[in-house]
């Protein structure tokens, strides 16, 4: 069987990328040094991947910053805003679309960011006009392809397929149907694939939609498109690719195509094995993704191979392909890094390259007489041996977490009085000005901060000059927002390294890796807690730095916690359970730190959950249920605070337009969100669907060098006041700080507090009243 990959971890294993590219950004790396990293680091995932066993290795995969971006400048989809008049999109060019720039070539806005299915994978929003033209404006996927016939490797290309490219994307003016420029786009796909083929032995395009709710009506030109893609492709073999999702639902869709092939996720739904099969064209291949390239535990080699036998009876072995379930993008490099890890636990792992190694040990396994040679055998009852210590592992279950479950009550998901009479209550109680200020919870994460946090953990700095490092940190932060002139203040976070790792580091069932770096957008890489056990809180983790940082001023300062969806989201997940009662148990110890933060005198809470969109199935007949579950458990997290104590809760980069009751329901006092790059657009749904409680729209895109203007900053708040009730109306940035420098902040805060004095002076007497657009 033919084993390939759809997409491998591109920092490098010491996150060499980032590196180069923060580096180009900041002047220190030229362009040609970039682009020497980036190509040295792809001959090597192609190596390491060849090396591990996989057939073919994915071209295309490769990005500087994020494929959707790249596929955006391949056909040429630049917004006007950028300048381009046509032809190849320059390195600055597409940094600026990336990130947005300010200097003497113009003040220009990011892309929108969001995230990619239900992963923690930001991508770019390309931007469609009703006029779009598209033509084939780039060649750095044909220069990879080149790049690895050259270097010997047997490659195949990867980019998004066309309905998910449009269908993701969004309008850059009024909305329309983005479906309607599928004929435009048609024809430049056909001219890559024409001249990939000449390279590339196989194309894949990526088609996740498939395994979303999709209008009837791009049935007929869904089909008619990869009818011509597949005989654009000529002598290459054309892949359509479904990942994250069942497609059993959308079999119409893909039913007969001519296709080389069709690759499935059975990890995340295995029963859809023989509805698809019986639905393939009798020349099309059927791919198995059978290992999960979304989480870090090892493959049940017998399950899987029950799956291959059972796929062979209807379709004959020679008609297979094996693959991860994904691509491995979202997982870490290489398990072989780990040292510290827990021997036992480690080896219930496996990772990026240990993934590759289980899709060859499938393949030779289900060979004739494969399960016989020594080596595959070997490995076979090492898998064995691995799954059996893991079921029967003592680790993994706490009686009496389990017991404090079973014992929750219907009273315990619900605050003492309605929001009404708290409101009232927490603005007696705060003091606070109408639109008042805040910032989301991070401050710059310096080098300085970073070197002294890694000086500590290897021991070379002691406990009590650590947390005198820490206590000036907060310090300074607590100086800082008073000087700007912030309403609502936080301690800044020196001490957390990740806003899920640091509390998993805290709570019982949680390991970690050392280098189990993933990336989560652009250069920001994120090294997921491992869940492995049962999940409890042996003691407080925040109270005691959130009570020396309101002990520095008289102003409130918000308690820092993460939210029990997003800690779930963001960690890799055990999967011997169903993930709701993992979920469960984390909001239980959430909602023993904010009893304890409220004890110690702590009067606003704030329980991030931007993981809570993300975290829901693809399809929409299943969101009633998931959303009611996970509303459930961020209520019982902060239940158990008072009337008087204020709530907050923050989520960005995400829809969450389509989950506007379900957010009301989470019943927070407060709700921060991401909306400066959607120029507030996502507040027309709250307003539509009446939001009832206090809201923060970000008027400061973080994720930007840019400094937004205190004009630009005053319509963005003047839009929010026009749909919301100004009394109900917050003025904070996007997102936290800690990725920004202190230069960049400053400023901003400062252009954010004195766009809310502004709008606040301007705002009539009368101000109860909400106002329209």
């Amino acid at each position: 069987m033919l084993t390939h990959s759809l997409g491998f971890p591109r920092m490098g294993p010491a996150r060499e990328l980032k590196t180069a590219l923060e580096g180009f950004f900041a002047g220190s790396v030229s362009p040609g040094e970039l682009h020497r990293t980036a190509q040295a680091l792809r001959l090597a995932h192609w190596a390491v991947q060849r090396d591990a066993g996989i057939d073919l290795v994915p071209v295309g995969d490769f990005s500087l910053y994020d494929h959707m971006l790249d596929a955006a400048v391949l056909f040429g989809v630049v917004p006007r805003r950028y300048g381009q008049t046509g032809g190849p999109v320059d390195l600055d060019r597409y940094c600026r679309m990336a990130r947005g720039g300010q200097d003497a070539r113009g003040d220009v806005t990011a892309l929108e960011m969001t995230k990619w299915f239900d992963t923690n994978y930001h991508y770019l929003v390309p931007e469609f006009e009703p006029d779009q033209t598209f033509a084939l404006a780039g060649d750095a996927i044909l220069r990879q392809a080149a790049e690895a016939r050259t270097a010997g490797f047997a490659a195949k290309a990867v980019l998004p397929g066309p309905a998910t490219f449009l269908l993701l994307g969004s309008c850059a003016g009024e909305p329309f149907d983005r479906l309607t420029l599928l004929p435009r786009l048609l024809p430049a796909y056909c001219d890559l694939l024409a001249r990939l083929a000449e390279t590339c032995p196989w194309i894949e395009l990526d088609e996740p939609v498939l395994c979303q709710d999709l209008p009837a009506d791009l049935l007929a030109p869904f089909r008619r498109t990869y009818a011509a893609l597949a005989e654009a492709a000529g002598p290459a073999r054309l892949m359509l690719a479904a990942p994250f999702g069942s497609i059993a639902h959308n079999l119409a869709f893909t039913r007969d195509l001519p296709l080389a092939a069709l690759h499935v996720d059975l990890v995340r739904d295995p029963t859809q094995l023989a509805l698809v099969a019986k639905s393939l064209a009798p020349d099309t291949a059927l791919s198995l993704g059978l290992v999960d390239g979304r989480n870090i535990w090892r493959v049940d080699a017998a399950a899987a191979l029950a799956r291959i036998g059972l796929a062979a009876s209807h379709l004959g072995a020679d008609r297979l392909m094996l693959a991860p379930s994904c691509s491995l993008l979202h997982c870490p490099v290489n398990l072989d890094a780990e040292t510290e890890l827990d021997p036992e636990i480690k080896s219930w792992m496996a990772v990026a390259v240990q993934k590759c190694r289980e899709v060859r040990l499938l393949a030779d396994a289900a060979a004739p007489g494969g399960a016989d040679r020594p080596d595959v055998a070997e490995a076979l009852a090492a898998n064995r041996a691995a799954w059996e210590s893991r079921r029967k592992s003592p680790r993994l279950a706490n009686p009496a977490v389990r017991s404090r479950v079973a014992d929750i009550t219907v009273d315990m998901f619900h605050r003492p009085a309605p929001y009404a009479v708290r409101a009232g209550q927490q603005r007696a109680a705060l003091g606070l000005p109408l639109l008042p200020t805040t910032t989301i919870g991070s401050f710059p994460q310096t080098p300085e901060i970073r070197q002294t946090r890694r000086r500590f953990r290897q021991g070379q700095l002691d406990a009590r000059a650590y947390d005198a490092f820490v206590k000036a940190g907060v310090a300074d932060a607590i100086a800082r927002q008073e000087a700007l002139g912030l309403d609502v203040l936080v301690h800044g976070e020196p001490e957390r390294n990740d806003m899920v790792e640091f509390f998993g580091e805290m709570l019982d069932g949680f390991c970690f890796t050392r280098n189990g770096w993933v990336q989560s957008y652009g250069t920001r890489c994120v090294k997921p807690p491992v869940i492995y056990g049962d999940v409890s809180r042996p003691g407080p983790m925040t109270v005691a730095l959130a009570v020396y940082a309101q002990s520095l001023t008289p102003k409130p300062v918000k308690g820092m916690l993460t939210g029990p969806s997003t800690i779930l989201a963001w960690s890799f997940v055990r999967d011997d359970q169903p993930r709701e009662v993992t979920r469960r148990q984390i909001a239980l110890a959430i909602r023993d730190e904010v009893a304890d933060l409220e004890a110690a005198g702590i009067r606003a809470i704030q329980i991030d959950e931007p993981g809570l969109r993300e975290g829901l199935p693809l399809r929409r007949r299943d969101w009633e249920a998931a959303l009611a579950l996970a509303v459930d458990d961020f209520r019982l997290s902060a239940a158990v605070a008072k009337a008087e104590t204020q709530i907050h809760t923050h989520m960005c980069y995400a829809d969450f337009g389509d989950i506007v009751p379900a957010i009301a329901a989470m019943d927070a006092d407060v709700l921060s969100i991401e909306a400066s790059r959607s120029r507030m657009e996502p507040l027309t749904a709250f307003a539509r669907d009446g939001y009832p409680n206090e809201i923060g729209p970000g008027l400061y895109d973080i994720h930007s060098p840019r400094v937004p203007s205190v004009a630009e900053m005053a319509d963005l708040l003047t839009r929010a006041a026009a749909v919301i009730d100004p009394t109900r109306l917050w003025a904070n940035p996007d997102c936290g700080l800690k990725t920004r420098t202190w230069d960049e902040v400053t400023a901003a805060l400062a252009n954010l507090v004195e766009a809310a004095r502004q709008v606040r002076a301007g705002l009539p007497a009368q101000t109860g009243c909400k106002k329209t657009a």
